[in-house]
């Protein structure tokens, strides 16, 4: 490994950056020492991999959605979408998905002006419970985000009411794609059920 590099044959470093002779050094503490260096060594070569793999099987996704596509004279610039690709037995799937990540401008702090102006226009008892709604939705976490699955959840809510409907307006027109996060996939189903079982590519869950 890189840091080993710098390091004279016949010492070790220590955890506080000092140069110590191997023959001071306990041979348990050596062993473990070796056994570390290993198997971090080949968990960066899996990392490594991984990384192809991510990689090479994106292209290979885009690659056949775009074949597909071309049976129809049809090209689709960008980011393909949503996918969802079974093997002709149906016992495997794989889903590619894309996750947009969205964040408001300032037009949302007009949409909270409106919902508090008909949350003091509204009868007491609808307020109250509208009102912890609203709460909810505008808290913040500890970074100082607001929740947008909060925030868009109030879109749902079917309250026709002039200044509420012009305050989903203003959040709807507040929202803002900043990224976006691909994701793949993979599924195989369990027996002769309808069910399919993820196949795991995290260590914890294996």
């Amino acid at each position: 490994m890189n840091q080993q590099l710098n390091i004279p044959v016949g010492y070790l470093k220590d955890n506080r950056g000092r140069l110590v002779p191997i023959e001071n050094v306990e041979q348990i503490d050596i062993e473990r020492n070796d056994m570390v260096l290993e198997l971090i060594k080949k968990a960066k070569e899996l990392r490594e991999e991984m990384l192809k793999f991510k990689l090479d099987g994106f292209g290979d996704v885009a690659a056949l959605v775009e074949l597909s596509l071309e049976q129809y004279g049809v090209k689709v610039g960008g980011k393909k979408g949503n996918v969802s690709l079974t093997s002709f037995d149906g016992k495997y799937k794989i889903q590619r998905s894309i996750a947009e990540h969205i964040e408001f401008d300032e037009r949302l702090l007009a949409a909270k002006a409106l919902i508090d102006k008909c949350i003091h226009r509204w009868t007491e008892n609808s307020g109250n419970e509208i009102k912890v709604l609203v709460e909810q939705a505008f808290q913040v976490d500890k970074q100082g985000n607001l929740s947008t699955a909060r925030i868009l959840g109030l879109r749902r809510s079917k309250i026709d009411d002039a200044d509420w409907l012009k305050a989903m307006e203003a959040i709807a027109d507040s929202i803002q794609v900043t990224g976006s996060k691909s994701y793949l996939r993979f599924y195989e189903r369990c027996g002769e059920t309808d069910q399919f079982k993820p196949v795991s590519l995290d260590l914890a869950k294996l």
